[in-house]
């Protein structure tokens, strides 16, 4: 391990900083003077420029100066020092809700100040709430009473309760201090660090900057001082990818060659053909399996494009050569759907399948346990119950992950870790419908090969949809039940289970006695995560069988539930979700040749954010552009899962700002793994110190 910033020197080794501070800033998960060094700012503050008072602006961030008229303690709704300072063109007040004695004893009349902050607009006055300020005993004294910067640009720091930006600051100039006196090495190689500052250069600036620097250009990724730093996060996490991808190439696993004695009958059984994007992915994954290294793939399609036969055919080659597969889904319904699917499949040709959740018995359980390991269940589909460490296979070849950015990276591991026998490991396929945009997948994605389903079978119809208010609400229960009349048959979707206090939502048992109250003569009835599994699956059945004519659920169904006739979904509170939820929850209908409808009934208002989503929703039925824009509106972390995927919580990289340096970095990474090993390792030590632990995941 390397230690270019200060790595293992704690933060108690750093003066000023005690037992008590250190865990302030342990909180913000900072450990060491390099996690100190590495904390950047969040924006910048230029508290050298001020204006009259008279010509300050509602909303901006600014310097005013004057003498203080007024001083007093309030005690309104709660005690606040309020300080009137007045200047040539007006007075504006200053409020403090916490403040000390010496505070009060210092902001007295005739004292001139000069404060910073945000303005807003008071009662009778403009005025600043909590205002940085600097006490003078003249309008010409540079002297300041209180210990504060005089730098031109202030960083700001993200926080935590009871550290302050003052204390911050110090303590990283401390850091800084340290590191001037033991330089770090330069690990990037030689053609590549000429064209960046020195790394000590770098962190002067962004921590200090100069009164000349650019501050516009360091907010926003553009200034040589943070793009060193950008460039070489994105190196070392692309690296570690490669690293990861090269040490799953030196491990061996089962050859499996496709031999059609399942395979075939299971085509002919099928009452469709498989799309060319289905064949094209299968022959990818055969392909793979064929190899004496494990296959590492993950399918990407979008919702309804048909990655579950995908998978059916892949578990099949697996079987057909003496293996047992397991499929791992993120919910218990989803699981249960993937049960029923292939056991109707594979029952026909005599392969034993079962399901284990946390929700079965003890006793069911222990059962299951003894036939996973001694072989009698060939196909398991299961939830985290899977990953206990009672569950021990006979021989398994294939692990399947639908949905894999919402399991985390351990759990993965522990499962893979299941199949190993022999020093032979079971090939992993990996499967989502979140798709990832493909700048961000060369990066996300660089350990795996990637196969995309590009094709809806046939039959499926595009999906209009609309935004609707619930002041609408009696349109929306009309046109629910003249959907019902017409034989068809509809999702209302809920975001709660259960009445709360702290949200606004309708309940999905109380809109349901609403709906029977209201429309008398239709089936409905309710689904959702907390009943026990074979209701909620019996009630699943019913509205699939057609039993059922208006189905309210959670959001439980957003994944694996195929019902042809449902054409019209209507989901409550539509800006309570994020684009890639909508998007699942709206591929539930137009599954068949109906014309279909989506109805995203909203609480007004709506924030911005709301109404962009709102706004893509309508234009998009493609998952890909949809995910873009989830991209763009939420960040990376959100739409990829940072935490549960193991990727780097990044530190200084905005996967949506810095996308157009994936090409060049991966380029980079290729020439720096192979004749810089040295480097790789030491940028990945650096930046991702703990990549170990995801090796296999």
């Amino acid at each position: 391990m390397i230690n270019r910033f200060l790595d293992h020197l704690p933060l108690i080794k750093l003066m000023g900083i005690g037992a008590s501070l250190e865990k302030k800033f342990n909180t913000l998960g900072i450990y060491t003077a390099k996690d100190l060094l590495l904390h950047f700012p969040l924006r910048y503050e230029d508290r050298t420029s001020s204006c009259a008072i008279g010509d300050a602006v509602i909303g901006e961030f600014t310097t005013i100066e004057g003498v203080i008229v007024k001083s007093e303690v309030t005690f309104s709704r709660r005690k606040m020092l309020v300080c009137y300072v007045q200047d040539h063109s007006g007075i504006a007040l200053l409020r403090f809700m916490h403040f000390t004695a010496g505070m009060k004893a210092s902001l007295i009349k005739g004292k001139w100040v000069s404060a910073y902050g945000e303005i807003k607009r008071g009662k009778n006055h403009l005025e600043i709430i909590h205002p940085q300020f600097k006490l003078k005993t003249n309008r010409d004294d540079k002297n300041t009473t209180l210990n504060d910067d005089q730098e031109k640009y202030t960083p700001i720091y993200s926080t935590t309760y009871g550290l302050s930006q003052t204390v911050i600051r110090r303590s990283i100039m401390t850091a800084l201090l340290f590191l001037k006196n033991n330089p770090p090495d330069e690990i990037l190689p030689p053609q590549l660090a000429c064209h960046f500052l020195s790394a000590l250069d770098c962190l002067n600036t962004i921590h200090n900057p100069p009164i000349d620097t650019q501050i516009a250009q360091l907010e926003s990724g553009e200034h040589p001082a943070i793009k060193r730093f950008i460039f070489e996060e994105l190196l070392a996490y692309h690296l570690s990818m490669l690293m990861i991808k090269k040490h799953n190439q030196n491990q061996q696993s089962h050859q499996f060659f496709p031999n059609q004695r399942l395979i075939k009958p299971f085509l002919s059984s099928l009452l469709f053909t498989p799309t060319r994007a289905q064949q094209r992915v299968v022959q990818d994954i055969y392909q793979d399996m064929t190899k004496p290294v494990p296959m590492m793939r993950l399918v990407q399609g979008d919702v309804g494009s048909g990655k579950t036969l995908v998978a059916a055919l892949a578990a099949l080659n697996a079987i057909e050569n003496g293996n047992q597969v397991v499929l791992m889904a993120p919910t218990e319904i989803l699981a249960e759907q993937h049960y029923h699917n292939f056991k109707q499949w594979f029952d026909p040709l005599g392969i034993s399948v079962d399901w284990l959740s946390g929700s079965l018995t003890a006793k069911n359980k222990r059962q299951r346990y003894e036939r996973i390991l001694n072989g009698e269940i060939t196909m398991l589909i299961g939830t985290h119950a899977v990953f206990v460490d009672k569950v021990q296979f006979n021989s398994l070849g294939l692990v399947i992950i639908d949905e894999q950015h919402r399991f985390g990276v351990n759990q993965r591991l522990s499962l893979w870790e299941k199949g190993i026998k022999d020093h032979l490991y079971p090939h992993q396929l990996i499967m989502t419908a979140t798709p990832i945009p493909r700048t961000l997948a060369m990066t996300v994605y660089a350990d795996l090969d990637v196969s995309v389903i590009d094709e809806l079978p046939p039959g499926r119809t595009p999906i209009t949809t609309v935004v609707i208010p619930n002041t609408r609400r009696d349109e929306i229960i009309e046109r629910v039940n003249q959907a019902c009349l017409d034989n068809r048959q509809v999702y209302w979707v809920c975001t709660l289970v259960e009445e709360s206090e702290t949200l606004d939502a309708q309940a999905a048992e109380m809109l349901v006695a609403e709906l029977q109250a209201r429309l008398p003569h239709l089936s409905i009835a309710l689904v959702h995560g907390k009943m026990k599994s074979d209701l909620k699956q019996s009630v699943m059945q019913d509205f699939k069988a057609g039993k059922i004519q208006l189905l309210v659920a959670t959001t439980v169904i957003e994944v694996g539930v195929d019902v042809p006739n449902a054409s019209l979904m209507i989901i409550e509170n539509a800006e309570r979700l994020g684009l890639a939820q909508l998007h699942q929850l709206r591929g539930r209908v137009g599954r068949g040749s109906a014309v279909s409808h989506c109805v995203l009934m909203y609480q007004a208002p709506l924030s911005k954010i709301a109404q962009a989503r709102m706004k893509v929703m309508r234009e998009s039925n493609d998952g890909f552009v949809i995910a873009q824009k989830d991209l763009e509106l939420r960040g990376g972390g959100e739409i990829l899962g940072t935490r549960q995927m193991g990727m780097a919580n990044f530190k200084v990289v905005d996967l949506i700002r810095d996308q157009h340096l994936i090409s060049e970095v991966q380029q980079a990474s290729y020439d720096i793994q192979k004749n810089y090993p040295q480097s790789a390792v030491q940028l990945v030590d650096c930046w991702l110190p703990n990549r170990e632990k995801y090796i296999n995941a």
